[in-house]
Formats: structure tokens, C-alpha cells, sequence
């Protein structure tokens, strides 16, 4: 079982460390991660850009 935390997604470790998931499973495994924005998040960050920007098309 692997603890995280149901508010920011970290994780903790053995020693009682809160680290992100991507640093944990980094430690943990030979695994890499490489960055994206889902579409769903996309809509989101377009909506609260134009929110905060009305003049400004995204």
C-alpha cells in the first residue's frame, strides 16, 4: 500500500517523507515521466485564462 495524500497527491515514504508521486515513483522504479495537460485540464486552464483576460482569446 502506498500512502498519499487525498488533498495534494503526495506521497510518503518509509521514513515519514512527503514527496511528489513523480519523485517518489522516480525512487522507486526506473520509470520516467514527461509532461502534458490532459484535454480536460486544457478546457479548464482556457476557461480561467479568458475568465481572467476577457480581451484576450486563448
Amino acid at each position: 500500500m502506498i500512502p498519499i495524500c487525498g488533498w495534494c497527491k503526495k506521497v510518503r515514504n518509509d521514513t515519514g517523507y512527503w514527496s511528489s508521486v513523480e519523485q517518489y515513483v522516480r525512487s522507486h522504479s526506473e520509470a520516467t515521466f514527461s509532461h502534458g495537460m490532459c484535454p480536460e485540464c486544457s478546457e479548464q486552464f482556457k476557461a480561467d485564462i479568458t475568465k481572467a483576460n476577457p480581451t484576450k482569446s486563448v
